[in-house]
């Protein structure tokens, strides 16, 4: 393996005679390092601008906490009716009214679901979650060579964005149920396609920083809804989708004039010249000699019944590949666990509800600062391990000092179950991107994603749980992250390496890394 301190292209000047001495040394891979190695404001404003993808992702996922809210209402017979005794249900309908005059302030209000079962009451979200874990495996399935990261990202944003807009046109329940599941289905994979396309449009050196940037929109998107919310209080639940979705329609027709194509996704479809042009937009500086690479590239150029087609099989007939995705999502399933199952239980412990999803919320910030620091300085097994293992001693000391008693300091370690959580996610989605290559990232990523959500839909059964004996799922989450955390001691270390394209490129750089770790 070549030495990580040494250049990995020379300069313009030398290309001409190095080239023809060692024409090997020319490499995709090595194009992409040299030519990105610095990230400049164009590099930037192409993250950000993938990375908004989350931001309005974020507003549709807790739309719903605002729309589907039980409205307040107030007395009209006060001899019949007690605000803070009566049974709505049990009131004659001349007895009460909705606060503000109007029933078309939340779904609950406007299709009379204020006296329905809790199971019929939640349906528009269940729908909306059940579609994102079907859109998940369905969109995995789909080859990564079919439309490219770029439109990808456009489309299912897009698709969310107008099915959200048609929920305005919903006239009764099943209507709306319908249509969450649509969007549910459409923004499944939003995050991963976003996630794919940053990483592999930076070099190995930026890719760290690069990716905390869209999980920052994403916090930032759950935090403006709240803003947007507050706003609206007083009009239809419906304008609270048009207010989210119609921005986001103007940002895909923003995002498909300016985003640029991953530059690898291009070089494994065998458009080097075009590959070479993003990487000219994306680092001017390096324009004149990314030009005289063109009629350098060792690869030639293959049509596209030759180019070899990858998808999700290779994953199962592949050894080292299945082991690896298995041993993500089982990471990924554990700290969905914790990352969904914290703050749902924190109710088990004797604090102010919305003082403590506040502060879970704002804790999420600071990671995105601290991941990068993190993954620049330790290896990407040992974060992850020890990540995990504070994480899940936090997760039992809150259960213990809960049991004591003392609140306060049960709540901080809640934080920091949390805390680790987040960050874990952040790691892990960082090291899963360096564990794959081009032609399957994708859709590793989805299934990254998928256990996650499936580790998530497991935590209001564990929740539960804190009710009969207080804050004992703060323990069960804690052990879930500090247990599967260990798996990944099976990975391999990728600390430095830059992004293979190809399973078989994959392959022979595992090859050469297990030589030299056994020398």
């Amino acid at each position: 393996m070549a030495d990580q301190s040494e250049p990995l292209l020379l300069s313009a000047d030398d290309s001409d005679v190095d080239h023809l001495i060692n024409p090997e040394a020319l490499t995709f891979d090595n194009i992409v390092e040299q030519s990105l190695s610095d990230f400049g404001f164009w590099q930037l404003f192409q993250v950000v601008l993938v990375g908004l993808a989350l931001f309005f992702d974020a507003q549709q996922i807790f739309i719903t906490v605002y729309t589907d809210a039980f409205p307040t209402w107030h007395c009209l017979n006060h001899t019949i009716c007690d605000p803070s005794a009566s049974d709505l249900c049990n009131l004659p309908r001349s007895a009460w009214e909705w606060d503000g005059g109007s029933k078309g302030r939340s779904v609950i209000s406007e299709f009379g679901l204020e006296c329905s079962s809790s199971l019929l009451r939640g349906m528009p979200s269940s729908a909306f979650y059940i579609g994102a874990i079907v859109g998940g495996f369905f969109l995995a399935l789909i080859p990564d060579a079919s439309l490219g990261r770029k439109k990808l990202v456009m489309l299912s944003t897009f698709a969310m964005s107008v099915t959200s807009i048609s929920v305005i046109l919903s006239t009764n329940l099943w209507i709306y149920t319908t249509l969450k599941f649509v969007i549910g289905f459409s923004r499944s994979q939003t995050w991963s396609y976003a996630l794919v396309l940053i990483s592999e449009r930076v070099s190995t050196r930026w890719r760290p920083r690069a990716t905390m940037i869209p999980f920052t929109f994403f916090v930032l998107g759950f935090m403006s809804l709240s803003g947007i919310a507050y706003l609206a209080q007083h009009a239809s639940w419906r304008y609270l989708y048009l207010y989210t979705a119609v921005p986001a329609i103007f940002y895909c027709i923003f995002l498909y004039i300016f985003a640029l194509e991953s530059p690898r996704w291009l070089h494994l479809q065998g458009n080097d010249e075009e590959a070479i042009h993003v990487l000219k937009s994306l680092s001017s500086k390096n324009k004149a000699y990314l030009e005289s690479l063109v009629s350098q590239l060792p690869l030639e150029q293959e049509s596209v019944e030759e180019l070899p087609r990858y998808s999700i099989k290779d994953f199962f007939f592949r050894k080292w590949a299945f082991r690896r995705i298995v041993v993500v999502m089982i990471i990924l399933f554990g700290l969905g666990i914790s990352y969904y199952g914290v703050p749902l239980a924190a109710r088990d412990i004797d604090v102010n509800i919305y003082l403590s999803e506040t502060l879970n919320a704002v804790v999420e910030l600071p990671t995105f600062i601290i991941t990068p620091i993190i993954l620049e300085k330790f290896s990407r097994r040992s974060s992850v391990l020890v990540n995990t293992l504070l994480g899940g001693a936090s997760g039992v000391l809150c259960f213990v000092l809960s049991l004591l008693g003392k609140t306060g300091v049960a709540f901080a370690f809640e934080l920091a179950t949390f805390f680790c959580a987040r960050t874990g996610f952040n790691l892990m989605a960082v090291y899963m991107v360096e564990m794959f290559p081009t032609c399957v990232r994708s859709s590793a990523t989805m299934m990254f994603r998928q256990a996650l959500v499936v580790g998530g839909a497991c935590c209001p059964l564990i929740a539960s749980i804190g009710r009969d004996l207080p804050s004992v799922s703060f323990a069960i989450f804690g052990i879930a992250m500090s247990g599967f955390g260990l798996f990944v001691l099976i990975l391999p270390e990728t600390k430095g390496s830059s992004l293979c394209d190809t399973m078989e490129e994959q392959e022979k750089r595992d090859q050469v890394m297990n030589i030299s770790n056994c020398c």
